[in-house]
């Protein structure tokens, strides 16, 4: 019987054997898809396009208005479109978290405009997001980092909206695998090598079969929440809703296009702060009252004027001139931007 063959098979090989395919095959380092080394991952960053955002993710309301955690679940019914978000143990995710999702929308849409391959798995690191976002490395970025994973993974999604030409019932998470890869120095520190995300089918689809995407300003970042959400209202409008560069909205049903989830006297005296600021990239923002009902001869009082909310897309000559001033007002209204954070959501 061929025990003995078996017996060598099994045995590893020498130590001091240069030639061991074994032994080569360990020294052999990673290589990138170009063929150049690196250590372990093949990285899709750094983003070399533009910000990229998919058409639904601006139009309608899936994050949380908030800078901490926000445990309610949030509804949007109007028209023929719903959605459902449930929070996770850590909250719903927030606009602060979308800027993950922006960044690997935004890695995708590059890859397919390239004629690359493109699958679900993304792998970047923070560094590289960091700079396209504008936040500093400090380490309290890298926590809010994990913690903005954390949530963009447990939070629970349902909608009727359609992607890829497919749709779907039950819920989804925006990212089914979220990790942070470390090594550790000698004295045993962790540092952080790359973040792999796996992302979730529906969006999946939308960017790859649908093509909505649409470039976002790079001020974009620098804006509190209820402007980032106005800016992408804006941006997202489809032509039929717009007359010219003009869109006109009743104020209700904007905050609920917004998500804004106090009541409608405070979503209108912020935006009456924002209009005054003009700190939306390249739309004027303003507050039309229109004309009073007829006094009620029931003894009930006057009505209140309906009030409507216009967006006005700037001309082309007058948005590089906007652009500083939007960037120094966005830099003057820091207040804006956290009283957003702790009153609208």
């Amino acid at each position: 019987m061929p025990t003995k063959p078996a017996g060598k098979a099994a045995k590893p090989p020498a130590p001091s054997s240069a030639k061991s395919p074994v032994k080569a095959a360990a020294k052999a380092p990673a290589r990138r898809r170009d063929g150049s080394q690196r250590d372990l991952f093949q990285l899709d960053s750094p983003l070399t396009g533009e910000i990229r955002g998919e058409r639904s993710l601006m139009a309608f309301p899936f994050f949380a208005l908030a800078k901490s955690a926000w445990m309610k679940p949030l509804t949007y019914h109007h028209g023929p479109v719903s959605i459902e978000v449930r929070p996770s143990a850590n909250g719903v995710a927030t606009i602060y978290d979308k800027e993950i999702v922006l960044y690997i929308a935004s890695l995708m849409a590059a890859k397919l405009e390239a004629g690359e391959q493109v699958e679900q798995d993304f792998v970047f690191t923070a560094h590289d997001l960091f700079s396209v976002t504008g936040s500093n490395h400090s380490a309290r970025s890298y926590q809010r980092l994990s913690e903005a994973l954390e949530r963009l993974q447990g939070t629970q999604i349902k909608t009727n909206i359609e992607a890829g030409g497919e749709g779907e019932e039950g819920f989804f998470s925006w990212l089914s695998e979220a990790r942070l890869h470390y090594s550790k120095t000698r004295t045993g520190e962790k540092r952080l090598k790359a973040v792999k995300v796996r992302l979730c089918d529906w969006l999946y689809r939308a960017i790859l079969r649908d093509r909505q995407v649409l470039d976002y300003a790079a001020a974009y970042f620098q804006l509190g929440p209820i402007e980032r959400r106005i800016y992408e209202v804006a941006r997202a409008a489809s032509p039929d809703t717009l007359d010219g560069e003009r869109l006109e909205i009743d104020l209700a049903t904007f905050r609920l296009q917004i998500g804004y989830q106090n009541p409608l006297a405070n979503f209108r005296a912020a935006l009456k702060q924002i209009a005054g600021t003009d700190t939306i990239p390249d739309y004027d923002l303003a507050l039309v009252e229109g004309e009073a009902p007829a006094e009620n001869t029931g003894g009930r009082g006057r009505k209140a004027a309906p009030v409507s909310v216009v967006i006005t897309r700037r001309a082309p000559a007058s948005v590089d001139q906007g652009a500083s001033v939007d960037k120094g007002a966005s830099g003057d209204q820091p207040a804006l931007s956290d009283q957003a954070a702790d009153e609208v959501a």
